[in-house]
C-alpha cells in the first residue's frame, strides 16, 4: 500500500480517528458515580459559582487547551472547509498530549466570517485553559487571532503564525553564532509575505535584527515603499515595505546573509545562493518541497552553507512541535492571561541553548544513530528530545511571571522538578538522589575514562554539579575525545602512562601479597588495569567511589572490586539490584547480577541491603521473597530457602519493615490476591523489594519486566559493597551513567 492507503487505514481502524476520553478518578462504584456526578457534583459547581478561578481547580481546565479552525488553510490542502480539517485537529491534539501531556478538545466551526468566529470562540473561555487557534488563512487570522487576545482572559496562540517564527528563531540564533555573524547585522531575505513570513519578520526583529534590514518578497515581487503607496500591501506586511528598487527573489538574495523560504518549492537555483555573502544561512521552509533542496543549497559554493527546512529527512528539520505544546504548558502552570511576546522569545532562547549541549543516546537512536553535535548541522534539538519539555516550558513559565501575564506563581526550579517528573517514574526518583548528590559532591574514579560515554558523562556530572569525575586514561586521548565531542571541560585525569602509582601499587601488594600477586605484578596490574587502580584509589581514600563495566563483562568488572574494596563489615556478600519503575509504581529486584544460587543466608543479606538501598530513593521498602510457592503450598528444600530467608529476616533485630515469603510473583505485588486470600500475611500492601530466589529467576525476571512489561530500568546498583563501587553494563547509555554515578556519590555520603 502507498502512504495515503496506510494513513487511511491508520484513521478509520477501529475505533475511527486518533483520540479518545479517558477518567481520571475512580468510577468503579456508585460512591464513586455519586462523587462525579449526582448529587456530588454540585459542591463543585457552588465552589465555581462562588469563585471562578476554582474551575482551576475543580476540573480539567487548567490542562485543557481547545484546538480550533475553520478549515480554510490546512496544511498544503488550501481551504477545504471545518468538516475536512477535522483529521488534522485530532493530529495536533495528540501532539500536545504526547509531547506535553496537555488533553485537547478540537472543535472544527463553519464560520468564513471572522466576526461569527471570534464570537464563538471567546464564547468557548469557560470551557479552556487556551487556545489554539490552526490552519485560518491570512490575513483574516491576524484580526482572529488579535481581537481574541483582547476579548479573552486566557492565552490565545496562533501556531501557523507564531510555530515557525518561534522555531526558525531558534535556529537563526545558533546559525548566525556558528557563522560568526551579528543578528542586528544581518541582511534577511524573506520569500513570502503570508501569516507565517510576516509574524517570523518581526520574531525576528524582537530577537535583534533589524527591520531595515528585512527584505520580504511575495509573488508580484519585492514588497517595495512605491507598492506600499500603491495600497498593493495589507496592514501586517506593509510595515517590510522598503524604498528599494523592484525586483524579484533572486534580486533581494544578492549579497543577503539569510534566506527564509514560507512560500513554494523550487523557486531558488544555485546561482542564486551563490550571490548571497559569505556563509550563508537558508532556512527553505516550504513543505513538502524546499524553494531550494538541501544538496543543491549545500554544493552551490566552497564556504558553509548552513541549511534548514521543514523536512523530516534532512539536518534542521524546523518543526512547530518544538514549540506549541512546551510553550501552552509553561503557560497554563502559571494560568497565563495572554501568550505575549517576551515568553516566545524565552522560548526561542531555551531552544538554541539547548541545541548546544549533549545530546541524549535515546535521542541519537531515534534519529538512526546520526551524529548530533552543536554546529551547521544541528543548530535547534530534535522534537524527540525530552528535555525541550522542561527546558522550554520552564523559560515560558519564567517570562509569563517577569512580564506580569501570569495569575499563578511557581518556583522554577521545582517546577523543572515536576516537569521532568511527567516523563517518567525513573526521572522522579532520580529527583531525589540528585537532590542529595547535589548536597555534597563526591571524587568519583571512571575506571574507563577514555570511553566517549564516560567523557560524555563526565562532562553532565560536572555540568549539573552532581560528582567530581576522575578519569583513568590517555590523557591526550581524553582532551581529543572532548574536543571532537564539542565538551568543553577540563575533567581530572590520571593517566597511567604518565603518572607514578608506586603508592597504588604498594597497596595492592599489601592487601593480596597472600593471595600470589608479587609488587611487580600488582605494579603491572595498576598500570595497565584501570579497575585495579580504581578500586586501590577508592580502597585508599583519594577517590570516594568508582564505576567500571561499559567495555567487559560483568564478572570481569566486578573482580577487581571484589579483591581490592571486598564487602563492608557488616556484610558478607554483594549483589546487583535493578530499580524498576512504572507509571504508578516502583520495585527493587534483587539479585539480578551476582550470586548464582544463595543460600537463605545470602537471600536475607541481599534483602536487608536491598531495603537500605530504596530508602535512599525514600521508598519505604516491603520486602517479598519469592518462589513458586505461596506460604507452603509447595514444600520442598527449593521452597524451604526462601520461608527460611523470611523467618530469618524478621528476627534481626535491625529490620524494621515488613517481610514474607515465600510467595508467588503476582501474590507479592496484586494488592486483591495479597490481602484479600491471604489476609495473615505480614504485608498490608504489595511488595517493593523482591527477593527471587537464584540469579538466573532474578536475571530473567528484570529483562522480561524492562523489555516486555515498559518498566524504566535503573542500575545495576551494587549492595554490600565496604566502598561504593558500581559495576556499568556494556550497553549502556550515557542516561545510565549519570544515574548509576549519582547513585554512588549518594553511597559515598
Amino acid at each position: 500500500m502507498g502512504l495515503d492507503e496506510d494513513a487511511l487505514e491508520y484513521h478509520r481502524r477501529e475505533p475511527p480517528g486518533k483520540i479518545e476520553i479517558s477518567t481520571t478518578k475512580p468510577t468503579n462504584t456508585q460512591r464513586d458515580l455519586s462523587l462525579a456526578y449526582s448529587p456530588g457534583v454540585a459542591a463543585a459547581c457552588l465552589e465555581i459559582a462562588a469563585d471562578p478561578d476554582d474551575a482551576y481547580a475543580y476540573t480539567a481546565k487548567g490542562n485543557l487547551v481547545g484546538v480550533v479552525s475553520n478549515g480554510s488553510a490546512v496544511l498544503g490542502l488550501g481551504d477545504i472547509g471545518a468538516q475536512a480539517s477535522k483529521p488534522v485537529m485530532e493530529g495536533k491534539g495528540v501532539l500536545f498530549k504526547r509531547f506535553a501531556d496537555i488533553d485537547v478538545f478540537d472543535v472544527e466551526l463553519d464560520h468564513a466570517d471572522p466576526d461569527a468566529f471570534v464570537e464563538s470562540v471567546a464564547a468557548l473561555e469557560p470551557t479552556f485553559g487556551g487556545i489554539n487557534l490552526e490552519d485560518i488563512k491570512a490575513p483574516e487570522c491576524f484580526e482572529i487571532e488579535r481581537r481574541l487576545r483582547e476579548e479573552t482572559s486566557i492565552p490565545v496562540f496562533h501556531d501557523d503564525q507564531h510555530g515557525t517564527a518561534i522555531i526558525s528563531g531558534a535556529a537563526l540564533l545558533n546559525a548566525a553564532d556558528i557563522a560568526g555573524k551579528s543578528l542586528d547585522d544581518l541582511d534577511v531575505v524573506f520569500s513570502g509575505a503570508g501569516a507565517a513570513a510576516t509574524a517570523t519578520a518581526r520574531f525576528y526583529v524582537s530577537l535583534g535584527v533589524r527591520r531595515e534590514n528585512i527584505t520580504m518578497v511575495d509573488v508580484d515581487g519585492i514588497l517595495t515603499a512605491e507598492r506600499a503607496e500603491a495600497g498593493d500591501l495589507n496592514p501586517y506586511n506593509e510595515p517590510f515595505a522598503r524604498d528599494v528598487p523592484p525586483g524579484d527573489v533572486g534580486d533581494a538574495m544578492a549579497g543577503a546573509d539569510v534566506f527564509v523560504g514560507l512560500s513554494v518549492g523550487g523557486i531558488v537555483d544555485r546561482e542564486m545562493v551563490r550571490s548571497m555573502a559569505d556563509d550563508p544561512i537558508i532556512f527553505a521552509m516550504a513543505n513538502p518541497d524546499p524553494e531550494i533542496d538541501y544538496e543543491t543549497a549545500k554544493s552551490a559554493r566552497g564556504d558553509t552553507v548552513i541549511m534548514a527546512t521543514g523536512r523530516s529527512d534532512y539536518p534542521n528539520q524546523v518543526n512547530n512541535v518544538l514549540g506549541f505544546p512546551f510553550i501552552f504548558r509553561g503557560a497554563l502552570d502559571v494560568r497565563a492571561t495572554e501568550i505575549n511576546e517576551a515568553m516566545k522569545v524565552a522560548a526561542a532562547r531555551a531552544l538554541a541553548d539547548l541545541a548546544k549541549r549533549d545530546v541524549p543516546d535515546a535521542v541519537v537512536k531515534a534519529y538512526g544513530d546520526q551524529p548530533l553535535q552543536y554546529g551547521p548541522e544541528y543548530i535547534i534539538p530534535k522534537p524527540l528530545d525530552p528535555r525541550v519539555l522542561f527546558e522550554v516550558s520552564s523559560a515560558v513559565a519564567r517570562a509569563a511571571m517577569d512580564s506580569g501575564v501570569a495569575r499563578a506563581a511557581v518556583e522554577i526550579d521545582e517546577y523543572r522538578r515536576e516537569l521532568e517528573a511527567r516523563l517518567g517514574t525513573s526521572r522522579e526518583m532520580m529527583q531525589v538522589v540528585v537532590a542529595k548528590a547535589r548536597s555534597d559532591p563526591k571524587r568519583l574514579v571512571f575506571a574507563e575514562g577514555d570511553h566517549p560515554r564516560i567523557v560524555r558523562a563526565a562532562y553532565q556530572l560536572i555540568e549539573q554539579e552532581i560528582a567530581e569525575p576522575v578519569l583513568v586514561g590517555d590523557r591526550h586521548r581524553i582532551w581529543e575525545l572532548s574536543a571532537s565531542l564539542g565538551l568543553d571541560f577540563d575533567p581530572e585525569i590520571v593517566d597511567p602512562g604518565e603518572e607514578s602509582l608506586a603508592p597504588y601499587a604498594d597497596r595492592l601488594h599489601e592487601l593480596r601479597r597472600r593471595k600470589g600477586v608479587t609488587r611487580r605484578e600488582a605494579g603491572e596490574l595498576v598500570e595497565r588495569d584501570g579497575d585495579y587502580l580504581g578500586s586501590v584509589m577508592v580502597e585508599m581514600g583519594d577517590a570516594d567511589a568508582m564505576l567500571t563495566g561499559i567495555t567487559h563483562h560483568y564478572p570481569t568488572a566486578l573482580r577487581a572490586p571484589l579483591q581490592v574494596v571486598g564487602t563492608a563489615g557488616n556484610a558478607n556478600y554483594a549483589a546487583g539490584v535493578y530499580m524498576l519503575t512504572f507509571k504508578n509504581r516502583v520495585v527493587f529486584c534483587a539479585d539480578t547480577t551476582v550470586n548464582q544460587d544463595p543460600d537463605e543466608e545470602v537471600l536475607a543479606e541481599i534483602a536487608r541491603h536491598t531495603a537500605e538501598l530504596a530508602r535512599r530513593f525514600n521508598v519505604e521498602p516491603r520486602v517479598a521473597f519469592l518462589s513458586y510457592s505461596d506460604f507452603g503450598s509447595v514444600r520442598n528444600e527449593g521452597t524451604a530457602k526462601p520461608r527460611r530467608a523470611a523467618r530469618s529476616l524478621r528476627s534481626d533485630p535491625r529490620v524494621d519493615f515488613p517481610v514474607d515469603g515465600e510467595m508467588q510473583a503476582d501474590t507479592a505485588v496484586i494488592e486483591e490476591m495479597l490481602t484479600g486470600t491471604y489476609d495473615f500475611a505480614e504485608l498490608d500492601e504489595p511488595a517493593n523489594v523482591l527477593v527471587f530466589p537464584n540469579l538466573e529467576a532474578g536475571n530473567i525476571a528484570y529483562k522480561l519486566l524492562h523489555d516486555l512489561g515498559g518498566a524504566e530500568a535503573i542500575g545495576p546498583m551494587l549492595v554490600g559493597m565496604d566502598r561504593p563501587v558500581h559495576v556499568l553494563q556494556r550497553g549502556d547509555e550515557v542516561k545510565d551513567i549519570v544515574n548509576l554515578a549519582t547513585v554512588a556519590v549518594v553511597d559515598a555520603q
